[in-house]
């Protein structure tokens, strides 16, 4: 594309009111893959093995799914990893892999799914640190694993967290609406203290909006983005964010 490109929507430029603390999702509004390893499908097929088992059916039928409720699987950090495994097998077992090979075949998924590099977004750290330089509480909220630390040290972003709230531990998705009390408690401010930022208009704008807080839509793609909610705002990367408060 040539020139400078400019998306036909203008980011919001009226203030969102006092804000005590500002909750951000981590994928995708403060960080990016930028190298994946391999498949489900790759993986299986290195072992002789074929499917037409889509990863996102497997997701919706037998795993993971955005607003789901899994305490039982949360109470410690061997129980949400024993959860991770099952899942892996059913869907080994789906593919029709038999028992003699199972075993191996879900280490070597298990393995696949851990391998990728996460990078921050140019406009992440600067935008955190000047978060803090105004005295507002920074936390991550995300549908991410029990590591979320080492992911957010992984991309530098760490020491310009003050706290970090992701599903696994704390036994729902967004956007059940617990996980967004779990993170407002964490910071110590009610729902009209806070702005929940990130880039899933359900997960990140219209979860928050459902219980109090207010809510920003990142959008970084070239498209013209979905519509917004009454109420919700929307900026093209995290410095424009620092313009609404």
């Amino acid at each position: 594309m040539s020139g400078c490109w400019r998306p036909r929507w203008r980011p919001t430029s009226r203030s969102v009111s006092v804000t005590a603390a500002v909750l951000l999702d981590f994928y995708g509004t403060l960080a990016r893959a930028t190298a994946w390893g391999a498949t489900h499908d790759q993986v299986l097929a290195r072992h002789g093995y074929r499917t037409g088992v889509s990863l996102q059916g497997w997701l919706s039928d037998d795993g993971l799914y955005d607003g789901q409720e899994h305490h039982e699987h949360s109470r410690s950090r061997d129980h949400y990893r024993a959860w991770e495994l099952a899942r892996l097998r059913a869907l080994a077992r789906r593919a029709g892999v038999g028992p003699d090979d199972l075993d191996a075949l879900v280490a070597d998924l298990d393995a696949a799914g851990k391998e990728f590099t996460l990078t921050a977004y140019d406009d992440s750290a600067v935008a955190l640190r000047e978060l803090r330089e105004r005295g507002v509480v920074v936390a991550v909220c995300s549908n991410w694993d029990w590591d979320l630390d080492r992911a957010l040290t992984a991309t530098g972003l760490a020491d310009l967290i003050d706290h970090q709230v992701t599903s696994a531990r704390a036994g729902v998705r967004k956007p059940h609406p617990h996980i967004y009390g779990h993170a407002l408690g964490r910071c110590g401010v009610a729902p009209q203290d806070a702005l929940f930022v990130g880039d899933s208009m359900s997960c990140d704008v219209q979860g928050p909006l459902n219980v109090g807080i207010r809510a920003v839509h990142v959008w970084r793609g070239d498209l013209d983005p979905p519509p917004l909610p009454a109420g919700a705002h929307r900026v093209r990367d995290l410095l424009e964010l620092l313009d609404l408060l």
